[in-house]
């Protein structure tokens, strides 16, 4: 009897029954099973009440890379994938190369600037950009051709006329340096736009597989839909990847270019300057 009320001590999932006096072990009550629940584990059977509110650790699967996602997903999902990654690549390479040619721009015309406040004359000022490849030494040899082949006509003709030829040919020069450095900014606009949209139709195509697949399997089991819409987020997430870079670079590239014709107008200002001194000069003499 003290045996076994020691037992029942030890194992409280052990109740005992008298049965004409003497002391049984009843069996541990069964552990319900419930769908999708793991099977009980024979060993653990007279420890039912440990069992009890344990919770059980139930293994996750590891995210599918996403490459393996491109691979298994349709041809039209794929085929939007590649447009997507094709307009980022438009979008780095333009980048790279507009840092580059918007610094070096910058860097002649700070240059010129400084040579034309050490110059006294406009012919000096032509002389010292002379064989420099920049805006600012184009301005600099145009203005300096149209005054001497307006010399001979300035006694007649007064500086009015030569004064405006200058001008005009100065703000060529400078229009023309401007629409190279836009070159390749369509690329980014065009990307920004359109990049959006682009990913939108994949997700309405991955939206559309996963009805689809509903509508072929009769249910809406998760394991049904769920490569659909990972299809339609991922193409998501590709055109939001292509377009923010897009928005970003084309707006830093045009305040840049605002900067830099900034810059051009002032050397135009400086060589009409310069211009207008060795008019008075002449005139004075």
């Amino acid at each position: 009897m003290r045996v076994l009320v020691g037992i029942a001590a030890a194992f409280p999932g052990v109740a005992l029954a008298q049965e004409g006096g003497n002391m049984t072990p009843l069996a541990a009550p069964s552990v319900p099973q419930f769908p999708g629940s793991l099977p009980a584990d024979p060993a653990l059977a007279g420890s039912a009440g440990a069992l009890v509110g344990t919770p059980i650790a139930v293994p996750l699967h590891a995210p599918v890379p996403v490459v393996e996602m491109i691979g298994a997903a349709h041809w039209v999902v794929q085929g939007v994938s590649l447009v997507l990654a094709v307009g980022l690549f438009a979008v780095v390479t333009v980048l790279l190369f507009k840092a580059g040619e918007l610094w070096l721009a910058g860097h002649r015309l700070r240059h010129s600037l400084r040579s034309l406040g050490r110059a006294g004359t406009l012919e000096e000022a032509a002389r010292m950009l002379d064989g420099r490849r920049c805006v600012g030494a184009a301005m600099a040899g145009a203005a300096q051709e149209e005054y001497a082949l307006a010399l001979p006509m300035l006694a007649q003709a007064g500086p009015a006329g030569v004064k405006e030829r200058v001008r005009l040919r100065v703000d060529r020069i400078g229009g023309q340096a401007t629409a190279r450095l836009r070159r390749g900014t369509g690329v980014l606009a065009t990307v920004a736009a359109t990049a959006p949209f682009i990913g939108l139709f994949g997700t309405v195509w991955g939206i559309m597989s996963s009805f689809l697949a509903i509508s072929a399997e009769g249910t809406t089991n998760l394991a049904v839909v769920a490569p659909g819409i990972a299809e339609a987020l991922l193409v998501t997430g590709f055109g939001l990847v292509a377009a923010i870079p897009a928005v970003v670079v084309y707006n830093a590239v045009q305040r840049r270019i605002a900067g830099l014709r900034q810059a051009m107008a002032d050397v135009a200002v400086a060589l009409e300057v310069l211009m207008g001194r060795d008019l008075d000069r002449r005139a004075g003499v």
